[in-house]
């Protein structure tokens, strides 16, 4: 993977990995895996990924502003400021290789509603499938539609529960972080006694997320948590019209299964009767692409490969 980045329409620089160089051939960029991390992660997130999917598709995996390489700014943090980000990145992918080129967005936590708010803005036209990693459309709880502990978000659901989630984020960081990834790591949140993972290798991997989320602004984080866990995007969800692949991890310290295929159900019933969408389970946790790797890669070209059948 190669750095590169480009520059937003404020000003920041907006950093991106890309499994091709630039200036693209037209035959090397007929799709491109958009990869979206989560909340404080990075496009280093995808480290166990990349090289499986980029062998058969051009890879891209951007750094929300505010996160990695990305830059800083004192506003920003909304995840509708990040859907036109990430409008922006799209158009440029295919500036530089063609404007038919098909993309496959594979939003994971807080990349899944970084995308939901992009169907609002924008519609649907940029994509020819999406993937949703563990995340439902609204964290949480609300007296519309009955959206309570069965649905929304396991840890941070209401004014109270965000407002200590926040000040954990910025007076305690570290053990935000750490809460983080016991939180979205399945051997840690609800272990097995089939778990392969070494004590060693738990603390590399303490490491390495803890790591990336020290990069970011704490602030600037709870104000984006803030946001994000006040957006409804339910009916949203419904301007789907193309593929939906939903991954579930069993062992997620963060969603339920119930609101996580929420997105599937909203997807299938709104093209009545016709299964556009469809639900994947894992036996890890929030993470899932981290914990099982192999399994998610072939998951995400068999999905691209559909994709690309059906257009």
């Amino acid at each position: 993977m190669q750095d590169a980045h480009i520059t937003a329409s404020d000003g920041c620089k907006l950093a991106f990995q890309t499994s091709l160089p630039s200036p693209i051939s037209a035959p090397q960029a007929s799709c491109c895996v958009l990869l979206l991390h989560g909340f404080s992660g990075s496009s280093a997130y995808f480290t166990r990924n990349v090289s499986f999917i980029s062998s058969k598709y051009w890879v891209v995996a951007p750094d929300m502003r505010g996160h990695g390489a990305s830059g800083r700014t004192r506003g920003g943090y909304h995840v509708a400021r990040l859907a036109a980000d990430l409008r922006q990145i799209v158009m440029h992918l295919q500036s530089i290789s063609r404007p038919d080129l098909k993309i496959v967005p594979v939003g994971c936590s807080i990349g899944a509603a970084v995308l939901w708010t992009y169907l609002e803005l924008f519609g649907c036209d940029d994509f020819a499938g999406f993937v949703f990693v563990d995340q439902a459309p609204l964290q949480d709880r609300s007296p519309f539609e009955n959206w309570d502990s069965t649905r929304a978000h396991k840890g941070c659901y209401d004014e109270a529960t965000m407002k200590s989630a926040q000040e954990s984020w910025i007076h305690d960081s570290v053990a935000a972080h750490r809460d983080l990834a016991e939180s979205s790591l399945g051997y840690l949140y609800a272990p097995s006694a089939g778990d392969a993972v070494s004590e060693e290798q738990k603390e590399e991997d303490m490491r390495f997320f803890t790591g990336i989320s020290a990069l970011c602004d704490q602030e600037w984080l709870a104000k984006l948590m803030c946001d994000h866990t006040r957006y409804d995007h339910r009916e949203a969800v419904e301007m789907i019209d193309r593929p939906t692949l939903v991954l579930y991890g069993k062992r997620s310290g963060c969603f339920t299964y119930e609101g996580v295929a929420e997105t599937a159900v909203r997807v299938n019933r709104k093209c009545q009767g016709q299964k556009l969408a469809s639900v994947i389970s894992f036996d890890s946790g929030h993470w899932l692409f981290y914990e099982e790797p192999e399994r998610f890669n072939r998951e995400i070209v068999q999905f691209v490969d559909a994709c690309l059948a059906s257009v």
